[in-house]
């Protein structure tokens, strides 16, 4: 209406562009913000959850490969015993060593003379480190100033097991879910004992061999080959065809282990015990993958024994 552009606080605007007063906040508006982050980057999206959740099982299944607390696995795949009982202890078992790393200017006593002792009996290079490298090599262990440099472990095949019998009928141990390194040196122990030919861990969620394992083992483990298999049922069922007799061991056995030779001949079939974890037993999928299942006769009130102790009394039985 004629008239309507001299009513109060009406403004008659020209050209393009802002208006007069806006500092340009409205082009800045249409500027762009860069590339969208993936949903992974994104703070509380889902997708960033589920990464999170899964880079937390990975470095969960990392530790449980490689349990104890006196041990600590190096960027270079060697293991370290930190502490300076653990050292010496370590040494005196005869566990193989690369090296051994004293920290600059470490006071002496009783337990590093030890330790560079019995390092310098074995010609053992002794290298002198900073605090800053013995934290980094040992992962923040509580080393002392000490720390041991031992090997990772070369394990077999399961199937090498077998061949390494020979003529002779194979006696195999195999560990489902035994997770204490001091258990599987035990039953290491234990088959050497009983002349067998091995045992058998899976890849995830089990003891393997570590400074612990080697001191529990007696230095069976120089003579006793370790096999790590990737599926341990799987690994049984082949053993299953190449004949040997799957024998797995548990408190609700459907026959005592003492009374099992009558069921086959021990002085010609092959066997495979397989050892659960004190409490828990055998895993599902590998309790129905064996032949038979044993038990150990207890007196009443007694539940489980220990996997180590467990498995000596059988292999004895099997051996006997």
């Amino acid at each position: 209406m004629a008239g309507n552009s001299r009513r109060r606080g009406a403004v008659r605007r020209s050209g393009k562009g802002p208006a007069a007063g806006t500092g340009g906040h409205n082009r800045r508006r249409l500027e762009g913000k860069g590339p969208t982050p993936r949903a992974e980057d994104r703070t509380g999206h889902p997708a960033q959850r589920r990464a999170r959740q899964a880079a937390a099982r990975t470095e969960r299944d990392r530790e449980s490969r490689s349990p104890g607390p006196v041990r600590s696995r190096g960027r270079t795949g060697s293991e370290y015993v930190a502490g300076r009982n653990a050292v010496v202890e370590a040494l005196e078992a005869g566990v193989p060593a690369i090296a051994i790393y004293v920290q600059a200017g470490l006071p002496s006593d009783e337990r590093v003379r030890s330790a560079l002792t019995l390092a310098n009996d074995r010609d053992l290079p002794v290298l002198e480190s900073t605090r800053v490298d013995l934290d980094r090599l040992t992962a923040a262990a509580v080393h002392q100033g000490l720390a041991l440099q031992v090997p990772a472990y070369d394990y077999a095949h399961p199937l090498d097991l077998l061949t390494a019998a020979g003529d002779s009928p194979a006696l195999v141990a195999a560990l489902d879910r035994v997770t204490d390194p001091r258990n599987l040196g035990a039953v290491v122990r234990s088959v050497a004992a009983f002349g067998g030919h091995g045992a058998v861990v899976p890849a995830r969620r089990s003891a393997g061999v570590t400074a612990g394992a080697w001191k529990a083992s007696a230095g069976a483990l120089v003579r006793v080959p370790v096999a790590r298999a990737p599926n341990l049922t799987r690994a049984l069922q082949d053993y299953r065809r190449a004949g040997v007799l799957v024998v797995g061991l548990d408190a609700g056995g459907e026959v005592e282990i003492g009374d099992l030779a009558a069921r086959f001949d021990p002085a010609r079939t092959p066997v495979c015990l397989v050892v659960g974890a004190e409490g828990e037993g055998l895993s599902r999928l590998v309790r129905e993958t064996c032949d038979v299942v044993a038990g150990i006769p207890m007196a009443a009130g007694n539940e489980s024994l220990n996997a180590s102790v467990a498995a000596g009394i059988a292999l004895y039985h099997l051996r006997r």
